[in-house]
């Protein structure tokens, strides 16, 4: 009989650094969003808009269930 092996560690939690990069491209993606308006191009300019808040939002969530562990 052999001695059981031991079991894999855990893997590292990744909801923090996960969540900081989706806030910092929401981020970049809210700052240059203005861009498209001056060069009239309003619908693009409200559909990286509304993927940056997107983004912000699932940021948020993985920051706060990063907190919660």
């Amino acid at each position: 009989m052999s001695a059981p092996e031991p079991s894999p560690p855990p893997p590292a939690p990744r909801e923090r650094p996960v969540g900081l990069l989706v806030l910092g491209i929401a981020a970049v993606l809210l700052v240059s969003a203005p861009t498209w308006f001056a060069g009239d191009r309003v619908v693009v300019g409200v559909a990286q808009l509304v993927v940056a808040v997107v983004l912000a939002v699932v940021g948020a969530v993985l920051l706060r269930r990063a907190a919660r562990r």
